[in-house]
């Protein structure tokens, strides 16, 4: 962090003395960051043209949304505030404003920003949707109800207008109208996972466990990632006396998220139940590291610890259940019984007693009419409350220690919360379904962590370059390419002035120029990339790496160029999307597909010209190294932008014949031949892509044999 002010200082000084021909670069190139979801680095460049030009409208609004993107809703709301002082006419400003302020629980002014930014864009449904829900949260629903008949007679086939007024109906308790909106939400959107999931939580509270997990069996089919599905599923099952299920689908969350307390917890009452002691005992020794303060999970450990001869043990978990919870009386008898099995048998009488006594007092109390719980005196201000819906659940955060023995469910504010909270982060348009073509691959320093694919891309042309050890750290091959943090930001612009102190010793020096191109294409500057990237194909016309590079950053200066024309601001970064066409059984299926190019008119000149430059570099990588097959894998995935899918389909041959393990070619190629009609051949690759760890192919699969 003090290098990065270091530099930073360094940079305004350096701005101050150029801003008349800078300041513009350095917005464009903060918005080229801020669209990739590079939000820590956009914010630098942001603060830079602040302090270059603090009169200026737009930076104040970019560094907002990235704010935003990182939850730091004051910070955004103070920036759209001074957008607004500087031009009070930009109604996108009023709209972020109001993502902030609703984040931020000023559901009031939030209503006002809301309001005012409809007065510049009338019918504008992100922003009736967002207000909705602003008077949904004050409790307000009268008002939200006028907002939804705004919206609907707006926008009569927009599915989140019925899924929002549907999750409000439900909390008014409306079930019977909330079903109505449900059900008309899944009508206009049948692919939107939510939708089935709320309808879900609709049938479960009705007690309709059937129609609840058949609504969750669907919602997993369209969005297998999404845990809560998992968990939700699991308390259905439970509650169908399906233990097996249940611990399948506890499982599943475990396998995704090692540290999901719920899923633990749960799964730990299930062996409990189930007499699978010793594992039930790992899950809740998890729980407790993860939550020191859980003593629900101190209490069923000890009863387990009890089970399986760890009275020691046992009676070190009752003594902290029993220091929080000292009318808590089955744990004085259970911690009796432990002490009894290490013959401490006066310890055991004085529990005994000590229960005894206790239990006296209650009667007493409660002849006199005093209030008491068998709980601790806090009970009542832990969460929880004294009854559940459920006889055998309790929510989350009900710290009642009586339900110790009680599968655990979301709470009712925090499943409120998860309704809304894609509409108060300002994404509600984007509700297609959407089918994913696997993206591009860079060669990077970083990547994202990733729980489901663990494949490691290996080429042996950038091994070899690895080891002669010329840039300051490994290239690697990924297609989940990583956000810079602080530190890294800081490294990569010293290593910028390195590198450019290094040319100027040395014009020549055909490594220096490599790496300050990736340093640039790191830090999204990449104009400066792609003129570094072509001084080395100079130097070195066989540089298969810089070609490669070359064409990803014209790739993405490309869809960043297309989404200033097209996308409204607030949308950055939805990807872009096209539609395909794909048959089964003489029924035609239109899906809409997420790609990471933009799909803008291809007969404009210049991104024709665009094209043929990225296209001329990956040929170029592929003639110098055939077997290089990311080029191949780039190439195709360019020429489905161009919706070329024969040509696209060849190049997806070539990457899979020479790498036969390379599984978002299969998956890629099988969304291809979908799109051709080739059906049988598209879901045997998209079959061959799951097998190898795509999961979503499986989604896919499942909906084309509907």
């Amino acid at each position: 962090m003090r290098r990065l002010i270091v530099w930073l200082a360094l940079q305004v000084f350096a701005l101050s003395a150029l801003a008349q021909i800078n300041t513009d670069r350095v917005l464009a190139i903060g918005r080229n960051a801020l669209y990739f979801e590079d939000y820590v680095l956009s914010i630098q460049y942001f603060n830079q043209v602040i302090r270059s030009k603090p009169w200026l409208a737009e930076p104040y609004f970019f560094r907002a949304v990235a704010k935003i993107n990182l939850e730091d809703y004051q910070g955004a709301e103070e920036d759209c505030t001074a957008c607004i002082e500087r031009n009070p006419f930009l109604a996108q400003a009023y709209y972020a404003r109001g993502i902030a302020r609703q984040s931020l629980e000023d559901y009031d002014g939030a209503i006002a920003d809301y309001e005012k930014g409809l007065e510049f864009r009338q019918d504008d449904r992100q922003m009736m949707v967002n207000e909705a829900v602003a008077y949904i949260q004050k409790a307000d629903y009268d008002g939200a109800e006028k907002v939804f008949e705004k919206l609907i007679a707006a926008h009569p086939k927009y599915s989140m207008s019925y899924l929002s007024r549907g999750a409000m109906y439900l909390e008014k308790g409306d079930t019977a109208k909330a079903l109505a909106d449900y059900d008309k939400a899944i009508g206009l959107d049948p692919y939107y996972a939510p939708a089935y999931g709320n309808r879900a939580i609709l049938y479960y509270q009705t007690k309709d466990f059937d129609k609840a997990l058949a609504d969750l069996n669907e919602a997993i089919r369209l969005d297998p990632r999404e845990s809560g599905y998992f968990i939700n599923r699991g308390l259905v099952r439970y509650q169908k006396n399906n233990l097996r299920g249940a611990m399948a689908d506890y499982d599943q969350v475990i396998s995704m998220d090692k540290e999901n307390l719920i899923a633990r917890f749960n799964r730990g009452l299930l062996r409990f139940q189930v007499g699978d002691n010793n594992r039930a005992i790992e899950d809740f020794d998890v729980v407790l590291q993860l939550e020191p303060d859980n003593y629900m999970a101190y209490y069923n450990r000890a009863l387990l610890r009890y089970e399986t001869g760890d009275y020691r043990g046992a009676v070190s978990d009752y003594d902290i259940v029993l220091n929080e919870y000292p009318n808590f009386l089955p744990g004085y008898y259970s911690r009796a019984e432990a002490k009894k099995k290490m013959h401490d048998n006066a310890g055991a009488d004085r529990d005994v007693w000590t229960a005894y006594r206790k239990e006296e007092q209650m009667k007493k109390d409660r002849a006199a009419g005093k209030s008491t719980t068998s709980s601790s005196n806090n009970t009542a201000d832990n969460g929880g409350s004294s009854s559940s819906e459920e006889e055998n659940t309790r929510e989350r955060s009900d710290k009642n220690i009586d339900k110790f023995n009680r599968l655990v469910v979301y709470d009712k504010e925090e499943e409120r919360r998860s309704k809304y909270q894609n509409e108060v982060r300002g994404r509600v348009q984007d509700r297609n379904v959407r089918v994913d073509l696997e993206p591009e691959f860079v060669l990077t320093f970083y990547e994202k962590p990733d729980a489901v694919k663990k494949q490691l891309y290996y080429s042996r042309m950038v091994d070899d370059f690895n080891q002669q050890m010329v840039l300051k750290m490994k290239l690697l091959i990924t297609n989940e390419e990583a956000a810079l943090n602080e530190d890294q930001i800081a490294d990569h612009f010293a290593s910028i002035d390195d590198y450019s102190a290094r040319i100027g010793r040395n014009p020549a020096d055909v490594n220096a120029y490599l790496g300050r191109a990736i340093d640039y294409m790191l830090v999204q500057d990449f104009a400066s990339a792609i003129k570094d990237y072509s001084k080395v194909i100079e130097l070195d016309p066989n540089s298969v790496i810089a070609y490669f590079n070359r064409a990803v950053v014209r790739y993405k200066q490309m869809r960043y160029e297309d989404s200033n024309r097209k996308a409204e601001i607030l949308d950055m970064p939805a990807s872009s999307s096209m539609t395909m066409n794909f048959t089964f059984g003489g029924k035609t299926q239109r899906i809409t597909t997420q790609t990471k190019p933009n799909m803008a008119d291809t007969q404009d000149k210049e991104r024709a010209y665009n094209h043929e430059l990225i296209t001329r570099d990956y040929d170029m990588a592929i003639k110098v190294n055939p077997e290089f097959v990311y080029a191949y894998f780039n190439r195709a995935n360019l020429r489905c932008a161009l919706r070329d899918y024969r040509a696209a389909i060849l190049d997806y041959t070539e990457a899979i014949e020479r790498d036969p393990e390379f599984a978002e070619a299969y998956f890629n190629r099988g969304l291809a031949r979908l799109s051709q009609g080739d059906t049988k051949r598209g879901i045997a690759d998209l079959s061959k892509a799951g097998e190898l760890g795509i999961v979503n192919a499986y989604s896919i699969i499942k909906r084309m044999m509907q």
